[in-house]
């Protein structure tokens, strides 16, 4: 990535400040700029005033820079790949996880649905059962009061029939 040489070719100047200045190619920011600016040289040698050797030089500081600052951007973009894939592996999980939550959480209501549904059959069947039971109760009850009345009826009218023999017999 980072590590073989570019085939972009890059042109630059050195103005009459000794500022590099990027004609054509590639933007460096302003810390490239001040590192290239710097005296010191990597073998130790001093800094030869010639043109070319200078510009063979800063070609080749140039060339490092941007070695490093590719190097680093493609460090910085496989991080973010790489944390992106963590975060959206842990998305997924989390989706996963809640979409089991609710499925789980709807299994539950739609049993307590059931089990509601199944609580109100059984109710309304002993409610059935009971109106059965007290219509029946009071049927029995009609039976009884009517026998009762019977009963009675017939008692009074013997009681009557032998009121009436017993005074006949003694007056």
């Amino acid at each position: 990535m980072g590590g073989g040489g570019s085939t972009r070719r890059v042109t630059f100047e050195a103005d009459e400040n000794e500022n590099i200045t990027v004609v054509k190619g590639v933007r460096l920011s302003d810390s490239v700029i001040d590192r290239m600016k710097e005296p010191s040289s990597p073998s130790g040698r001093p800094h030869r005033s010639s043109s070319a050797v200078n510009d063979e030089e800063l070609k080749k500081r140039i060339a490092e820079e941007l070695a490093l600052e590719r190097a680093r951007r493609d460090s910085e973009a496989q991080k973010r790949r790489f944390f992106g894939k963590i975060l959206d592996r842990e998305r997924i999980s989390s989706n996963e996880h809640l979409t089991r939550a609710i499925l789980r959480e709807r299994a539950a209501t739609e049993e307590e649905r059931q089990k509601a549904q199944r609580f109100a059959k059984q109710l309304e069947e002993k409610d059935r059962e009971l109106k059965k039971h007290d219509a029946y109760y009071k049927e029995q009850l009609a039976r009884l009061e009517e026998r009762s009345a019977q009963f009675y009826k017939v008692t009074t009218e013997q009681y009557q029939k032998a009121a009436d023999e017993v005074s006949a017999r003694f007056k």
